[in-house]
């Protein structure tokens, strides 16, 4: 048997949490001394103490911990709730992540206000294009509304592509639209260029997006999510020019390395 301190050091936890999860009934030890008060405890108590610890570690409350323990769960229904735990944790991590990436583009937003490199603008004609989509909603045109649709809609649809035999001729073209119901949600298109016809069968559409006779166009580099500073230099560009937009850019994928801070994306936003 070991002492607390002893069974303390073998678990990599402090004397007082054992103290702490024995007044609350969550561990308690094998033994303990009737005269003077020591808690002894058994290696085996070491698996329990590691399922205490584990689901802490997870979030759950020790309300919760005590009575997923007091179910005593298995083995394998433990580690397939600590599997679930800790998807929903790095879902969570994940759009913490995003959520400053949309922050840092912000803030950079703000501070190149009153600077304008009206030089990275250019405008030219877009030649018709014939695209393999698919299609989805968003809630709104903001980045963290677009990216949860658009990326698995352009996963969906490449897995498509390749079932069908048919091969990108050209880069990916997202574009968009408002919602027909007018409750301010997107119709996002994922689209990649493509030179087959429309057959039946197929699980995509076959779309012609038309010419644009005058696009304002500017390249973005880096990620999706950080678009905003790249679009409001255009919209700047537009708004100074005393031009007039007509319609959501295109985005057209020039580079989509597996790195996503080198990807490299020209906006191209027709003119009235």
């Amino acid at each position: 048997m070991f002492t607390i301190g002893d069974f303390a050091r073998h678990g990599r936890v402090s004397a007082r949490m054992l103290r702490h999860y024995d007044a609350i009934g969550l561990l308690r030890p094998d033994r303990t001394d009737p005269f003077s008060g020591y808690r002894y405890y058994t290696a085996a108590q070491l698996s329990q103490l590691n399922r205490v610890i584990a689901l802490k570690d997870l979030g759950f409350t020790l309300q919760q911990v005590r009575e997923i323990l007091a179910d005593r769960v298995s083995p394998d229904q433990l580690r397939g709730m600590l599997t679930l735990r800790r998807a929903e944790l790095e879902a969570a991590m994940a759009a913490t992540a995003a959520t400053l990436g949309q922050v840092e583009a912000r803030l950079r937003s703000i501070e190149s206000e009153g600077r304008m490199p009206t030089e990275d603008v250019v405008v030219k004609k877009i030649p018709a294009v014939r695209l393999a989509e698919l299609t989805a909603t968003a809630e709104s045109y903001a980045p963290e509304h677009i990216g949860p649709v658009i990326v698995p809609l352009y996963e969906e649809l490449f897995r498509r592509l390749e079932a069908a035999g048919v091969a990108p001729t050209g880069p990916g073209v997202a574009h968009y639209e408002d919602d027909p119901e007018g409750n301010g949600a997107i119709t996002v298109h994922a689209g990649v260029t493509v030179t087959v016809e429309p057959a039946p069968g197929q699980d995509f559409a076959i779309v012609d997006l038309p010419a644009v006779e005058r696009a304002a166009t500017i390249v973005h580099r880096g990620p999706m999510a950080a678009i905003v500073p790249t679009a409001q230099i255009l919209a700047r560009w537009i708004d100074a020019g005393d031009h007039r937009s007509a319609g959501y850019a295109r985005e057209v994928s020039l580079e989509c390395p597996a790195d996503k801070d080198k990807w490299v994306t020209e906006l191209q936003e027709p003119l009235a």
